[in-house]
């Protein structure tokens, strides 16, 4: 009697373990997995974990080892700082707090070697370990009117007399991020040589750019960096960067991509240093065209594309070990998968993998196994392995698998559905862990931001779909026009078509779904942020009563004032136009949710982030006040410290919090 009673007792605590649902504060506890490297022998795998603390508002990173094979992992460092891992054959290296340190391979002896006043950031020594390679922020114009009048040393005045004043988050202060080499001697490091010196470029790129901006040649004969040679308003309406190889011999400085247009970014060497390959786009200031591998011979100079042919578009990219092959990501048909594909001619490329999960990011390869970042609608990234003869995956790490095993599992089904011009677009449709048919579920429509960025089986800590539908709700989420991963005229179309084709699809997909049984059409929503936050502002004027609320987060309001206010403006030259152009007028105003006011009648929570420069504050503001005036119900949540983006872990949870306390109340 005993043993049954004690089976029965573990079979209902598993199921109690499985009803579990994912709530804003379990999604927090999530460890955030970021491959590093590869040790130097190939038989382990370095790997971060980023974990948050919310009393303290911040997240740490502790750094881990763990065989390739698969077996318990070994924690290395419990604060391996921001920078960039760095395998050696005998040691590995890393950055924390601005100086360069060094450790055993088994993460043992860390000892800090450098301690440069200035400091330093994405610090590679070169293959030989007689140089020091990194970047660093250094004065070159005068902005800050401290430093025009010295005799006002209190002065707050910020004087420019050009554009790209502010990037992201932040205001221009004169200063760039620049490349330098030094000699380097057991932590000793020489007269800096600046290879920008005088220059007002970046690199890395501002503002997501990291190490990959500037790497070795593996004969550390060269460096290879990516800068954008442009300043003030010929920056802001470029998106044309260059490829350069420095000589450290010659000391002569030569473009790689010289007449190419586009952005041309992610430079890679083949292991045998005969190639480099890069990411290059065709187009100047179209930030989200197609990208393209291109492909350098190092002894003839001459390049080739190597998709020009293909219809998608690469992401990051990894050179095979004999430097035959490029392995890389791309978006297809709502999921993100490994490629490869021949590195000396143009052809198409062999897809390694394929399911319903993202592959991530590529870490490296060990004999015929390549080691990826996976993440799916229900499980945050997770290191895997891939066997390269057959494509099948297995999941080497396990940091949050504990968590992962009690919740209930969000199921998530491919749906095709016919737009208004009869054209076939898939959405993805997320149900509740306790789906039952029989039931009516209030569902809401997920409008994707980028405009032209994948929606794949991704995993946000903020626009969470596991989170979403396990607080009961069904989430629609459609690959609308100028999404990636359905060929490039599809990607292409939403440009100068912000408020037509795109919008109409969204409709087709809530009005598809809605026929179900199971959906409850008198609580439909819309929620979305970016270009998702413009979606829900254009469908609050042309929904004709289909939803009962929104949620814009830094959303587009009003055209003409968003493009008189953002910053980057090859985006808005290539979607939108200048508003004082006659040619874009009618677009414009056809195409402006601020127009479509008057058509506001129902609830709307605006979501606003107070340094975001992209979509700047008078856009939420503008909305908030025209909801309010009209006597509509709205709140504005507003972040003063946030970008486009929610970074900080309060600010997160709160915005988590009044997102579902808007949801309840208001559907």
């Amino acid at each position: 009697m005993r043993k049954h009673w004690l089976m029965a007792t573990i079979l209902l605590t598993n199921t109690a373990m499985a009803q579990q649902k994912m709530t804003p504060e379990l999604l927090w506890q999530l460890g955030r997995v970021n491959g590093e490297a590869l040790s130097a022998d190939g038989k382990s795998v370095l790997y971060s974990v980023t974990r948050y603390d919310k009393d303290q508002n911040k997240g740490s990173k502790h750094l881990f080892s763990i065989p390739l094979a698969g077996g318990p992992a070994t924690q290395l460092l419990p604060d391996a700082g921001n920078g960039d891992i760095a395998v050696h054959p005998d040691k590995t290296g890393f950055s924390r707090g601005g100086q360069y340190w060094e450790m055993s391979p088994d993460g043992s002896n860390a000892v800090q070697k450098t301690s440069t006043e200035e400091g330093m950031d994405n610090i590679r020594l070169s293959p030989d370990g007689q140089y020091i390679l990194f970047s660093r922020e250094v004065p070159v114009k005068k902005m800050n009117g401290k430093d025009i009048y010295p005799d006002l040393p209190k002065t707050t005045a910020q004087i420019y007399d050009n554009l790209d004043y502010r990037h992201w988050d932040t205001w221009e202060d004169g200063k760039f991020q620049h490349v330098f080499y030094a000699p380097y001697n057991n932590g000793q490091v020489g007269t800096p040589v600046d290879l920008l010196e005088g220059q007002p470029f970046d690199c890395p790129q501002m503002p997501y750019g990291g190490a990959e901006d500037l790497i070795w040649a593996p004969d550390g004969k060269s460096i290879v960096y990516v800068t954008k040679k442009r300043f003030g308003k010929e920056y802001a309406t470029s998106t044309n960067t260059g490829i350069y190889e420095y000589n450290l011999a010659d000391k002569s400085t030569k473009d790689l991509a010289e007449g190419l247009n586009g952005y041309d970014v992610a430079p890679a060497f083949s292991p045998d240093g005969k190639y480099i390959a890069w990411l290059s786009m065709a187009h100047d200031g179209y930030e989200s065209d197609k990208n393209d591998i291109v492909v350098l011979d190092r002894a003839t100079g001459s390049r080739i594309n190597l998709t020009k042919d293909w219809d998608g578009t690469v992401g990051g990219i990894q050179w095979s070990k004999d430097s035959k092959k490029i392995y890389f990501v791309a978006p297809i048909k709502g999921t993100e998968q490994l490629f490869e594909i021949a590195a000396q001619k143009p052809g198409t490329p062999h897809q390694v993998t394929d399911g319903n999960f993202d592959v991530a990011g590529i870490l490296g390869q060990a004999g015929n196994t390549l080691v990826v970042s996976r993440t799916d609608f229900n499980h945050a990234a997770e290191l895997y392995t891939v066997d390269l003869k057959n494509g099948q995956l297995k999941q080497l790490t396990t940091v949050n698998d504990d968590i992962n095993k009690t919740l209930g599992q969000c199921k998530s089904v491919k749906r095709w559905i016919t737009t208004t011009d009869n054209k076939q677009m898939l959405a993805w449709v997320v149900y509740p862990p306790d789906f039952d048919s029989t039931k009516k579920y209030p569902t809401l429509l997920y409008c994707q931001g980028g405009p032209q960025s994948a929606l794949t089986q991704f995993y946000s800590f903020r626009w969470n779909f596991q989170l979403i539908a396990s607080q009961g709700y069904i989430v629609v989420a459609p690959n609308r026009r100028g999404m990636p991963g359905h060929g490039v005229e599809w990607n292409a179309a939403i440009s100068k078509d912000w408020g037509g084709q795109p919008i109409r699809d969204y409709l087709s997909a809530i009005d598809d779904v809605a026929k179900e049984s199971y959906v409850d059409k008198a609580r439909l929503g819309a929620v979305g942020a970016s270009y998702g936050g413009y979606s829900v502002y254009m469908l609050a004027g042309v929904h004709n009563n289909r939803f009962k609320t929104f949620i814009a987060h830094d959303g587009l309001f009003d055209l003409r004032s968003w493009y008189g206010t953002t910053e980057e403006l090859w985006f808005a030259n290539w979607d939108i136009g200048a508003y004082w152009d006659h040619a874009n007028a009618e677009s414009i105003k056809k195409f402006n949710p601020s127009e479509y006011v008057n058509n506001w009648n129902t609830p709307i929570l605006v979501v606003q982030g107070g340094i975001d420069f992209r979509v700047p504050i008078e856009q939420g503001l503008q909305a908030f006040q025209a909801a309010q005036l009209k006597g509509i119900k709205s709140k504005l949540l507003y972040f003063p410290d946030e970008n486009h983006w929610v970074l900080h872990n309060q600010n997160a949870l709160v915005w988590q919090r009044e997102f579902f306390s808007w949801l309840k109340e208001t559907l």
